[in-house]
């Protein structure tokens, strides 16, 4: 019998790397088809819940004024919605609106690649997938 050499760190993070560029090219190509930027998509998924606009900017890994131009299209579309917080109306805070919950759900059932990907893992095969990314997830993002 053979013996299986696990892969190294550095192969396990060019996989990774690999399978995570893949997914956000299909994003983005499903995006697009909606007519919206990755960016923009991006944002529609990070203000499931209301999000202060600065809080945004560290979700996208983009600069506060970048965000600014993203919210300025969503809200254009009727995607989102930005209104002054409560306590400090110098805090805008962001929400998804039901058109753009209903244009993020389309992006997602249009990323064919992903799907077909993920769909071909059996029952187990997800079930670990789903467990590894948790255990890692928490470690990448301390």
């Amino acid at each position: 019998m053979g013996t299986t050499t696990a892969p190294s760190t550095v192969d396990l993070m060019e996989a990774v790397a690999a399978v995570g560029a893949a997914y956000f090219q299909d994003f983005a190509a499903a995006a697009a088809r909606h007519g919206l930027s990755s960016s923009q998509a991006k944002a529609l998924k990070a203000v499931q819940e209301p999000v202060p606009m600065r809080a945004l900017a560290g979700r996208l890994g983009c600069d506060a004024s970048n965000v600014t131009g993203i919210v300025d299209r969503l809200e254009g579309l009727g995607l989102a919605h930005r209104e002054a917080a409560p306590g400090d109306r110098r805090v805008k805070i962001v929400t998804i609106t039901e058109p753009g919950r209903q244009v993020l759900t389309r992006v997602r059932d249009d990323m064919a690649r992903a799907h077909r990907a993920f769909g071909s893992l059996s029952a187990e095969q997800r079930v670990a997938l789903e467990g590894l990314c948790k255990q890692v997830l928490p470690l990448l993002t301390a």
